[in-house]
C-alpha cells in the first residue's frame, strides 16, 4: 500500500456491452471503471461485449492518468475466463477484477494466464494488476490469509455480500436498521485485516440501493474510518459521494500538520495535543493523511 499512487477511491461498474453506459461513465470523477463482463452481460453477448470491452481499453490507452480501466472477467472455474482475458489484453487493461474465488490459488493462476498474454501482446510482464473479490463463496471466507504475499500483481482485495448471501442461502444480508448482518461484519473485517496484513490495498463492497445516497454515503465514510481505502460504485450518481467520504478533509489535513508539529524532530515517545496524549500511530496516521492528500491533489 506504500505506492507513489494514491488508492482508487472509486470503481464504476459499466456493462461492457453498452456504448450510451461507457459513454456516461467516461464522464464521471470515478477513479477507475470496471468493464464487467461477469454479472451484466448476458452469455449470447460475451462475443461483442469482449469485443467493446477491448476496442474501448485500446482507443483511451493515452489517457488513463485520469481514470484508470479495470475489466471484471468470468470467474476462473468457468470456461469463460479465459476467453475473456485473451479478448481484452489487447487493450492493456491496469487490471483484472477475480470474481468468485476460494483461495490465492485462482490470483497465482490469473497472474500465470496474464504474464503469458502480455508477453503475447508485447506489454510489460506484471504490468497488469487483480483485485480480488474474496468473500463471494462459503469456502473464501476461511482462505483470505492466503491471498497475503500470493502475487505481487494483487493490487487488493473486496469482498461480495450478494454472492456470499447466496452461497449462504442468507434470504437478507442486512439487519433491519440496514446495517450487515454479523456474519456479513465478520467477512468485513476479515478482508479488512487480511488487506492490512498484505500490504494491500482494502475497497469495501457495493451499496445495492443506488438511490438512497444518505445511506451510501453514511456507509462510505464508515467504511474509510475503518480502514479500507475506496469503495466499489454501481451508479455514476455514488461516485462523488465516494470520493469526498474518501479524500481527507480540510480539517483533517489541518490536523495531521498540527500533529506532525507537536512531535518536531522526535522519533519516539509522546507529546501532548490539545490535552491528549500522543505517540507513535498518531505521527503515523497523520503522515499517512498528508501523504494521500499531497498524492490526490497531484493527481487532480
Amino acid at each position: 500500500m506504500t505506492t507513489a499512487q494514491p488508492p482508487i477511491r472509486s470503481f464504476l461498474f459499466v456493462p461492457a456491452d453498452s456504448e450510451r453506459k461507457y459513454q456516461k461513465a467516461a464522464g464521471t470523477k470515478a477513479d477507475a471503471l470496471i468493464l464487467d463482463l461477469e454479472d451484466s452481460v448476458a452469455q449470447e453477448n460475451l462475443p461483442k461485449a469482449r469485443e467493446m470491452a477491448r476496442d474501448y481499453l485500446a482507443s483511451h490507452r493515452g489517457d488513463r492518468g485520469r481514470q484508470q480501466l479495470w475489466v471484471r472477467c468470468n470467474p476462473l472455474e468457468t470456461p469463460l475466463a479465459l476467453p475473456d482475458l485473451a479478448a481484452i489484453m489487447a487493450g492493456a487493461p491496469d487490471g483484472i477484477i477475480l470474481p468468485k474465488t476460494y483461495s490465492a490459488k485462482e490470483a497465482v493462476e490469473c497472474d500465470h494466464y496474464l504474464s503469458a498474454l502480455e508477453a503475447r501482446e508485447g506489454l510489460a510482464i506484471g504490468s497488469t494488476r487483480i483485485l480480488v473479490v474474496a468473500t463471494e463463496t462459503a469456502r473464501s471466507v476461511f482462505t483470505m490469509e492466503s491471498f497475503i504475499g500470493a502475487s505481487p500483481r494483487i493490487y487488493g482485495m473486496t469482498w461480495g455480500a450478494e454472492d456470499l448471501s447466496a452461497a449462504l442461502r442468507a434470504t437478507t444480508n442486512r439487519a433491519p436498521d440496514g446495517l450487515y448482518e454479523d456474519v456479513y461484519r465478520l467477512v468485513r473485517s476479515l478482508c479488512l485485516a487480511a488487506c492490512h496484513a498484505g500490504e494491500m490495498e482494502p475497497v469495501d463492497v457495493v451499496y445495492p440501493n443506488f438511490r438512497d445516497l444518505e445511506g451510501m454515503k453514511a456507509e462510505a465514510i464508515q467504511a474509510r474510518k475503518t480502514g479500507f481505502t475506496g469503495k466499489v460504485a454501481i451508479h455514476p450518481d455514488q461516485v462523488d459521494i465516494i470520493n469526498e467520504a474518501f479524500t481527507p478533509t480540510p480539517d483533517e489535513i489541518a490536523y495531521a500538520k498540527r500533529v506532525i508539529a507537536a512531535f518536531g524532530d522526535l522519533g519516539s515517545g509522546t507529546v501532548g495535543l490539545d490535552g491528549k496524549m500522543l505517540d507513535m500511530p498518531h505521527l503515523k496516521q497523520a503522515r499517512h493523511v498528508l501523504a494521500i492528500a499531497d498524492m490526490l491533489a497531484a493527481r487532480g
